[in-house]
């Protein structure tokens, strides 16, 4: 009788880069033999990819961390990811932890898994990150329809608020003919589309060279993909020649995703971004110029140190100028090491909860004006599941469509007639 295979459960928290990691690590367990399940049903290891970028993610992974061990008492959990590098430590005095592995270790998950032993008192392999110089690309096939393809990591930038470049180090990537590489190995999936990630992409190539404009002229070549998208990218590194390019790209979609932060060149300068305001609204202006049906998404911060009533509402009235289609809204969390905690004119937590509330509503005033001018149009349906007896998928600029169900229309490339505007997406007709 063969021996049972063991079961390892994983969950990622935070970014689209995460879950491209998450996706590389457990692929090397199913090669050895692993069975993966879900992380909320009895496996022998749970592996936990943490983020770290506001105070309720650290939250987060401290609740599935528990839950892990009240599954299987027994089991094994190790924790990698952002809050792993940043508070090793403390998250191996959580009970019911037995391994915290740090940024430059978590590739290795799966040896030092198979080496620990459980009355180890050794928990923590941890190192750091300014001695991290080794890119190690990822990539994700568990959605068939999409992939995340990682491209870069780290950042060099030194903004005020964010915890990224002490969790991930400096800002490194791959060569264009290995990134290309990897495209091509994903190409012989079934993925039809292939997501660009990184932690600051408008970098790639900075230290070999070469460029992200000359990698996505390189990746427009790939035969078997159909789709690319660019996730978020530095208003001051979204060049002219990759809004250009994309503007006559048939396989990179006008899909924009960049980060504002705030429409305030003081709150800005505070936050020590790169760009003010002047600049941002010129991207905006050119990619709508170029290409006038770009989805454009935005993020941003409330509630700052510093932001005044003044600060926001002239945020909030730049943000309502600008010809964008959604925004992704945090609310300002202190994280410690970074020089906004030490910011005086503290916003209190009521005040970052309204202005939340209020930029939340201005996206959806946005998202819905956005949807509006598509009604009645066809446009490209990239198909990707059934989701409450609907065929779900998204447009070419990024369009949430549902449709009456199809099962052979999963994974392909649809025309669909726009038909109703339900907010959220819009209802339509494969044709």
């Amino acid at each position: 009788m063969s021996t049972p295979a063991k079961r390892i459960a994983f969950h990622t928290l935070g970014c689209k880069l995460n879950f491209s990691e998450s996706s590389t690590i457990k692929r090397d367990f199913i090669k050895r033999g692993y069975e993966t399940v879900h992380y909320k049903d009895l496996a022998d290891y749970y592996v936990l990819n943490t983020c770290s970028v506001t105070e309720n993610a650290d939250k987060e992974a401290r609740k599935l961390i528990r839950q892990a061990k009240r599954t299987n008492p027994y089991s094994t959990v190790a924790v990698i990811g952002c809050y792993a590098q940043l508070k090793p430590n403390e998250i191996a005095a959580i009970d019911g932890v037995d391994l915290v592995l740090g940024t430059n270790e978590k590739f290795n998950v799966l040896s030092h898994l198979e080496n620990h032993q459980s009355e180890s008192k050794n928990k923590v392999i941890h190192s750091k990150i300014n001695d991290e110089k080794k890119f190690i690309p990822s990539f994700s096939i568990d959605e068939r329809t999409r992939s995340y393809l990682k491209i870069q990591d780290g950042c060099d930038y030194t903004c005020s608020f964010c915890t990224i470049p002490l969790a991930r180090g400096k800002s490194r990537s791959e060569t264009i003919e290995k990134t290309l590489a990897i495209a091509e190995n994903i190409s012989r999936s079934d993925s039809r589309e292939i997501v660009l990630t990184g932690i600051n992409i408008g970098d790639f190539g900075k230290h070999s060279n070469e460029t992200l404009f000359d990698l996505i002229q390189q990746l427009d070549l790939l035969k078997d993909i159909d789709r690319f998208r660019i996730s978020s990218i530095e208003p001051n590194l979204l060049t002219d020649e990759i809004i250009e390019f994309s503007s006559n790209s048939k396989k990179f979609m006008p899909h924009f995703h960049i980060p504002l932060q705030s429409g305030s060149d003081k709150i800005l300068s505070s936050m020590r971004r790169r760009y003010r305001t002047d600049l941002f609204e010129d991207r905006i202006s050119i990619i709508k110029n170029k290409i006038p049906h770009a989805c454009i998404g935005v993020d941003v911060i409330v509630g700052f140190p510093g932001e005044t009533d003044k600060d926001f509402i002239a945020t909030y009235n730049f943000i309502n100028s600008l010809d964008i289609s959604y925004l992704h809204v945090f609310t300002y969390s202190e994280r410690p090491n970074t020089d906004a905690i030490d910011i005086d004119q503290l916003v209190s937590k009521k005040t970052r909860i309204k202005r939340s509330k209020m930029l939340h509503i201005l996206s959806d005033k946005k998202n819905r004006y956005f949807h509006d001018q598509f009604i009645d149009q066809t446009r490209p349906v990239l198909f990707e599941s059934i989701k409450n007896d609907h065929l779900v998928g998204h447009t070419d600029n990024y369009i949430e469509v549902r449709s009456s169900i199809e099962p052979e229309s999963i994974n392909k490339i649809r025309e669909v007639k726009l038909y109703k505007n339900c907010g959220k997406y819009v209802e339509g007709k494969i044709l």
